[in-house]
């Protein structure tokens, strides 16, 4: 199990001060710290972070520009794989050739540690862009073969229905070859479906959903793995999955840092974003069941600490979150891409918690794998050894099967 990142660059409301000073005040300082606590990150040895891309949201993800920071963080990392968490791939959003150019300028920038993910955004971002909704499954896997042409071939061009592109060198090409690895968002089984009979990585989340119906998206995603056909030149078959991550040495730090604040800030906020651009045409009863904990909460229903008993979330001890943690390795994850900086935790409690994840979860997590690893060599010897004839079995014991052994 690997530890990755998620960052959306949160700003959290209320702001100190009016318009135009309010905003910028807050930004200024959100987009130092976060660079900070990856820059840690880097240090103590997570895999890799996820930026996101999403345009006109307030108060979460003020993050436009994912290309921009991965680049600086090319400069000021040394190992840490750098995500694009995802880039816009529906032409509406951008043509083929700047999704091409600027992956490909993060991956020369950073010596080869970029990662490419994809994804079609959300209603509210498409309407801004005009994309065509119902087409943009496909406009999505036509812009991802355009751009892998783009880096594969040296002068590239292109008729179709959806671009009408003549023959130009697009540079810079990948540091990585054939290019960076191609990973695809996906909420649902169908989403996920579609990442894995195309044979990229999948991204997918815990939050607001038990683990049981992580491991169905999950599921459907290995299934189509199996008879994938590659959308690129590589051929990914990871899931990255992203929750909300806070490490402490006590729970008793919970309250001081305003965890269950914080948390509960983050599922209102997604709610309300949703209800208000994407769901505003849903009646009364359509909305509550979209978002019920709204209206549950506000009844005194529902306890924000259930998404922890229930491990949607990987909160305390360091023992307690890879207890947490393996649980997503059981369903069938390969990273956890950890949220720390959400709502009002302290930027000194993401460091710690940085700390803590990097200096006792990490090696540990590496520890049991190398064990299971050992044990899955070892199992995989004992059925071999089964399966052979009488004669192998004691034949492979003799001086003359050592002999043998040598000369090779």
């Amino acid at each position: 199990m690997e530890l990755g990142l998620l960052y959306e660059f949160d700003v959290p409301r209320p702001w100190a001060g009016a318009h135009p000073w309010g905003q910028r005040a807050a930004e200024r300082v959100v987009y130092k710290d976060n660079i900070a606590q990856i820059v840690l990150a880097d240090q103590l040895g997570f895999e890799a972070v996820w930026c996101v891309e999403h345009h006109f949201r307030e108060n979460r993800s003020h993050m436009p520009s994912n290309e921009v920071v991965l680049g600086a963080l090319s400069q000021v990392t040394k190992n840490i794989k750098l995500g694009f968490g995802v880039a816009l791939m529906p032409h509406e959003f951008i043509h083929p050739a700047r999704v091409a150019e600027k992956v490909a300028t993060v991956d020369l920038l950073s010596g080869g540690r970029a990662i490419w993910g994809m994804g079609r955004s959300t209603p509210m971002e498409q309407a801004a862009f005009g994309v065509d909704i119902p087409a943009s499954k496909d406009k999505l896997k036509a812009a991802a073969r355009t751009v892998v042409g783009m880096w594969e071939q040296e002068y590239y061009e292109e008729h179709s229905e959806y671009l009408d592109f003549p023959k130009r060198m697009v540079t810079p090409k990948p540091y990585q070859f054939p290019h960076p690895p191609a990973w695809i968002a996906a909420a649902t089984p169908s989403s996920a479906t579609m990442a894995g009979e195309n044979g990229c990585g999948l991204l997918c989340f815990s939050i607001m959903q038990p683990l049981d119906a992580l491991q169905k998206v999950i599921a459907a995603y290995r299934e189509a793995q199996q008879n994938a056909v590659p959308l690129t030149g590589v051929h990914t078959n990871k899931v990255g999955a992203y929750t909300l991550v806070h490490c402490v040495e006590s729970r008793e730090s919970f309250g001081t840092n305003r965890l269950w604040e914080s948390m509960w800030w983050w599922y209102k906020g997604l709610a309300e974003f949703h209800l208000k651009w994407e769901m505003a045409h849903l009646s009364p009863e359509e909305q509550e069941k979209a978002f019920p904990l709204l209206s549950a909460q506000a009844r005194g229903e529902f306890d924000i600490t259930e998404f922890d008993r229930e491990d949607m979330v990987v909160v305390g001890t360091p023992e307690e979150c890879i207890r947490k943690l393996e649980r997503y390795e059981e369903i069938g994850g390969d990273q956890v891409l950890c949220y720390l900086n959400f709502g009002y935790l302290p930027h000194e409690a993401v460091m710690k918690s940085i700390e803590l994840l990097g200096t006792r979860v990490i090696p540990e997590l590496k520890k049991r794998g190398k064990g299971r690893v050992a044990e899955g060599l070892a199992e995989q010897l004992r059925k071999a050894e089964e399966q052979q004839s009488v004669t192998a079995r004691l034949w492979s014991r003799t001086p003359e099967a050592s002999l043998e052994q040598i000369k090779e």
